[in-house]
């Protein structure tokens, strides 16, 4: 069995996550330090592998890479980060690093390149549709393909050798020197497959058992997930099933979804997906979902199906975060345990059980599912190995739904999830599931149980002489400034034009007129010491409207 089927993970985007600044710095700073303080948080919840999004030297976002060879100055260095993996390892838990190969920044050195040199540099060959008789949107004396029509993003040419030896040593460099063990590939769907292949043989070669899934959408998992090209991909139709079938109150479409990837004629069996609520390029589950007491519900079932699951860093506790037009940065804040926001830790609890119980029981780590009974608001699946078998019964009703269920042996079942409660069997068992909850059946002869008793976890730390994290600069306190004419970003994402002043007919007081630069551009007004006033969201202080320009 490979080891991704006894893993859980727990997805980290790592400059919202340490709060780093959204525009590079460059000024170093270990933020990226404050992992070790999480360790235990990790063990607590059984989680035993770290995917951590971009994690290489950008110019904003992390997938504007400039430097596939260096940490984000943000975070920390290589250096700093080689000792997190190695402590990460030493505590059991595996490393897989977000693989950014379908474009680079505008800064990266290739392209910074061609616009000094022009076509007498080397790099004209890097990029997809470079053209020196039109210009780029901006404004350089050449064109070139941005992914997805984003210029920031520019396209590298995977047909090219010199590109492809470049790209697979930069992964070669990351085993050697920080010794990961999977990759996340971006925008794989976007991809020349035998991109894929290639890069299996390099990896391969270095770790036979690394693993490595692709981002994508829709489509044909098939096609890039197989024995000659990546080994999974993000299971965004299992996604959209998980808060869907518990917003529209209807079990039928996650059913539906899971027979057509995983029954007996299953299109996906041969692919252990890789299964998530949320991740750090969609509205987190506790903004989407509208009853967030089913969030429970939502994690027994990521936990309890087929494929590894994902935990998006700080969902954990219910933490929200909605997809903007022009933003993702609600999605992407900074997590501080010390310091969270109105936290659920009834949710962290069900979380840290469902960690243990899937540890615990071989059915949901590589077992065969079958939909047992099912009706709008409440179901019963089952997953089975030649030795164990698991009914998973969930209700999503306000009231008490009795779900019955043909188990084929006389004996017990233990609920795993609920101190261990047992219900006799005779061929057929009856359960009364308590309104908006879930249980995790064990067929058992009466003896099985999980115990939940010991939270202690032991956890290595690195030996170092103080710490290789710096305290990060004291920044200077924030008071407000004056109101011009020009653009503003709000605190929330959204971006806007101050066009004029004015003056309250009644009481004289200075007000800001602005206009929304996206949407309908609606003209708005705000008293001026409003607008200029400092905030404080998640215990960090702000400007209500930041200058962007």
């Amino acid at each position: 069995m490979h080891w991704i089927h006894n893993t859980v993970i727990y997805n980290i985007y790592p400059i919202g996550f340490c709060g780093a600044p959204k525009e590079n710095d460059f000024q170093l700073n270990y933020r990226l330090d404050k992992i070790y303080d999480f360790i235990p948080h990790f063990k607590k919840m059984g989680v035993n592998c770290i995917l951590f999004n971009p994690v290489f030297e950008s110019t904003r976002h992390g997938y504007d890479t400039i430097d596939y060879r260096k940490i984000d100055s943000r975070l920390g260095d290589n250096e700093s980060f080689k000792k997190i993996c190695d402590t990460l390892h030493q505590n059991g838990i595996r490393v897989i690093l977000d693989g950014v190969f379908n474009h680079v920044g505008r800064d990266f050195f290739a392209f910074k390149d061609i616009q000094e040199k022009g076509m007498g540099s080397p790099y004209t060959s890097w990029f997809q549709n470079i053209r020196f008789d039109q210009q780029s949107p901006y404004g350089d004396h050449f064109s070139y393909e941005g992914w997805a029509g984003f210029y920031d993003l520019v396209k590298l040419n995977l047909q090219n050798e010199d590109v492809l030896n470049y790209l697979f040593d930069a992964v070669r460099y990351w085993i050697d020197e920080f010794d990961i063990d999977g990759l996340r590939l971006d925008a794989a769907n976007v991809m020349d497959v035998n991109f894929f292949k290639r890069l299996r043989g390099v990896t391969k070669e270095k770790k036979p058992d690394f693993w490595m899934f692709g981002e994508i959408v829709g489509g044909d998992y098939n096609r890039l997930a197989n024995a000659e090209t990546l080994d999974s991909v993000t299971n965004y139709e299992i996604y959209k099933g998980l808060f869907s079938s518990h917003n529209d109150r209807n079990y039928f479409e996650f059913a539906h979804s899971v027979d057509r990837q995983c029954g007996d004629w299953g299109m996906y069996k041969n692919i252990y997906m890789y299964n998530f609520a949320d991740n750090h390029d969609v509205t987190r589950l506790a903004s989407i979902i509208r009853d967030k007491a089913l969030q429970k519900n939502v994690y027994t079932m990521l936990y309890a199906m087929p494929g590894v699951p994902s935990v998006y860093y700080g969902s954990e506790f219910g933490m929200e975060g909605k997809k903007q037009r022009h933003s993702d940065d609600d999605l992407r804040r900074e997590l501080n345990l010390n310091a969270l926001e109105n936290p659920d830790y009834a949710l962290f609890e069900h979380i840290c059980k469902l960690g243990k119980i899937r540890h615990s029981l071989e059915a949901l780590q590589y077992g065969k599912y079958k939909n047992e009974q099912i009706q709008l608001e409440h179901m019963c699946f089952s997953m089975k190995t030649d030795n164990q078998k698991v009914y998973i019964m969930l209700n999503q009703s306000n009231e008490p739904r009795s779900i019955g269920v043909n188990t084929d042996f006389n004996g017990v079942l233990t609920d795993v999830l609920n101190g261990n409660q047992q219900y006799s069997c005779n061929g057929w068992c009856e359960i009364s599931v308590p309104p908006m909850s879930s249980m995790i059946l064990v067929a058992n002869d009466g003896s099985f149980q999980i115990d939940f008793s010991d939270d202690e976890c032991d956890v290595t730390l690195p030996a170092v002489e103080e710490s290789t994290a710096q305290p990060a600069p004291e920044e200077p306190e924030l008071v407000p400034e004056e109101i011009v004419k020009g653009r503003y970003r709000h605190f929330k994402g959204n971006e806007y034009e101050v066009v004029d002043f004015a003056k309250d007919s009644e009481t004289t007081e200075q007000m800001v007129i602005y206009r929304a630069l996206y949407g309908e551009h609606d003209l708005w007004v705000r008293p001026y010491k409003m607008f200029q006033e400092i905030i404080e969201r998640d215990g960090k202080k702000m400007r209500r409207f930041e200058r962007i320009d």
